[in-house]
């Protein structure tokens, strides 16, 4: 033990008992209620420890305290000292002889010592023999007092102390009073290792618990996913479930995934998706549309600029790629990108490094791609107008979205979705009422849910009552957005724009509707034996088929909405026709 008399006189605490040493009960008594208002207080076990061995050195005459938590073996667990750091506390502990401490383990009773430097079990192995304090010489006494810190009968470690007397101070010292005090003050710490061990063990329970229930969870994601609206995706259809199970499936690993589908299917909502259901997700998740970019701007987003790379370019700023390292860039309408920016991503993908703009040093990230399209990149590839490296590159997993017309079952949970965030917003109450949803059942949607949402707010905001009725609708006033789109083409809109048919029992350029689309029957489709009284005549009836389906890329479902019909009924005539079917 450190020869070093590092003291906290037990007469400067006692100062406020008028410099007067209370009777060793009173000491006692005091001792024990400080020390229990530490052990009972929160906070962690060291701590408190280290603070009990502090208060002892304010209530015993000594020079060291030593506390010591012993693991079943009998190696220290944990050591704190008296007015020391734990480094310091597990050396003083390490030099105390084996057999001390384990003499108080196994006997399960305090060991007194009134000197070491006279006592076998504290003679050092190079010593040989036992030496007598020589008064003369200035030599004190050493004394070492431990006794066990018991719980239930188990030792959990020791409670030790030493001090420095002179032979003529025997009488002050009562060994027996020591004892007592530092039994006491074991019992409290036993207690409080026991709770503490108790909640310990509790919480990696509750931790283990919590994570074969997120195991047990993920093991039912699909179902989960679909019904728990991962990020904002409403809806239970077969096809629904069927990509989110693929995109749970795709979350685990860190493979590039490109997500295809029509305009206002929610290719950006299936990309958050993927990211939160990713290692990933506490890390960043960055957007970029493509489209909406030229080259130039389109670089310096991406990878980043310099100070002075160009006019305005006042201060260096980092690229969507910087931002998301270590998480997911989503980049939407990736086929519009010119040829020459092609090659810069491609590089990028390839090797995770890119330059700013300006800039000459090389910058190395971790991103996990996801790329969007609603073109055919087959065709663009085939065309030269698109990269065929880039496109094995981003298309490793391509996951197909599916159109709202391809998941019906899902618009009524859709709308009362949109209602329900309308209504949020605008402190609303109102409700869709059955007619309502036939009129919405009865619509395609080639603007899919984003379409979807713009009419039910569109009628949500325009609504007189409570509830929306089948008269609540534009549809109804002959004042669809689409519908007029329709009527009326543009040369401004993309070739395969396709307008949104009416809903059946409505007749353009009207505001009556048969009587059936106030019932049930308003969802249901016309029957393919009436196909000709709607196509026109026989004669005429394939011509105009095969001039539609032409100019659709024939594709049924277009030519159902350019003809007003269901692709049901487009399928029946064209095998009443003969028409055989081209594909590309």
């Amino acid at each position: 033990m450190s020869p070093d008399r590092r003291t906290m006189n037990g007469a400067e605490t006692m100062a406020g008992y008028g410099g007067k040493r209370p009777r060793s009960a009173e000491v006692a008594l005091l001792g024990v209620y400080e020390i229990s208002k530490v052990l009972t207080a929160p906070g962690r076990l060291d701590e408190a420890l280290g603070r009990v061995a502090n208060l002892l050195s304010s209530f015993l005459d000594m020079n060291h305290g030593l506390i010591a938590l012993l693991n079943e073996d009998g190696t220290p667990e944990l050591v704190v000292g008296s007015l020391c750091d734990g480094a310091t506390a597990q050396r003083e502990f390490e030099q105390l002889p084996a057999q001390v401490i384990g003499r108080i383990v196994v006997t399960q009773m305090p060991l007194v010592i009134e000197n070491v430097l006279e006592d076998p079990l504290f003679i050092a192995a190079d010593t040989g023999a036992p030496r007598a304090v020589d008064p003369e010489r200035g030599e004190r006494y050493r004394s070492f007092v431990g006794v066990p810190i018991k719980d239930r009968g188990h030792v959990l470690g020791t409670l030790s102390i030493d001090r420095e007397w002179e032979p003529s101070d025997r009488s002050e010292f009562l060994f027996d009073d020591d004892v007592r005090f530092l039994t006491m003050v074991a019992n409290l710490l036993g207690q409080t290792v026991r709770l503490q061990r108790m909640v310990a063990r509790d919480r990696e329970r509750l931790i283990e618990e919590r994570s074969r229930l997120e195991k047990r969870l993920g093991a039912s994601a699909p179902l989960d996913v679909a019904k728990s609206q991962v990020a904002g995706i409403v809806g239970e259809s077969a096809v629904l479930r069927s990509v989110l199970e693929k995109i749970r499936l795709v979350a685990r690993s860190q493979t590039t995934v490109l997500l295809r589908g029509e305009s206002g299917t929610g290719k950006e909502l299936f990309a958050r998706a993927l990211h939160d259901l990713s290692l990933r997700k506490g890390q960043p998740f960055v957007t970029l549309n493509c489209a909406a970019l030229s080259e130039t701007v389109l670089e310096s987003e991406l990878f980043g600029h310099e100070k002075g790379a160009f006019t305005g370019a006042n201060q260096q700023r980092k690229g969507r790629f910087e931002l998301a390292d270590k998480g997911t860039l989503f980049l939407d309408e990736i086929g519009e990108i010119s040829a020459a920016f092609q090659a810069k991503l491609l590089r990028v993908l390839q090797l995770g490094e890119f330059e700013r703009v300006g800039g000459t040093s090389t910058l190395k990230v971790d991103v996990r791609l996801v790329a969007a399209t609603n073109r055919d990149l087959e065709q663009a590839v085939a065309s030269g107008s698109f990269r065929s490296d880039l496109y094995y590159r981003i298309s490793v997993v391509p996951v197909r979205l599916p159109p709202l017309r391809d998941r019906p079952s899902d618009i009524p949970l859709l709308a009362r979705e949109f209602l329900s965030r309308f209504n949020q917003e605008n402190g609303s109450d109102l409700v869709l009422t059955d007619a309502a949803m036939a009129v919405l059942g009865a619509c395609y949607f080639p603007g899919n849910v984003r379409e979807l949402e713009n009419c039910v707010r569109r009628t949500a905001t325009l609504a007189v009552g409570s509830a929306i009725g089948a008269s609540d609708f534009a549809c109804r006033n002959d004042e669809c957005l689409s519908a007029t789109l329709w009527r009326h083409p543009s040369s401004a809109l993309p070739a395969t724009f396709v307008p949104l048919p009416l809903a059946r029992g409505f007749t353009r350029g009207s505001t009556q509707v048969k009587a059936a689309a106030e019932s049930d029957s308003a969802q249901a489709e016309v029957a393919p034996e009436d196909w000709s009284e709607l196509a026109g005549t026989a004669r005429g009836e394939r011509e105009r088929l095969i001039e539609v389906m032409e100019s659709v890329g024939w594709v049924q479902a277009k030519a159902a909405r350019v003809l007003g019909l269901t692709p049901r009924q487009v399928g029946y005539a064209l095998r009443k026709q003969e028409i055989p079917i081209k594909k590309f």
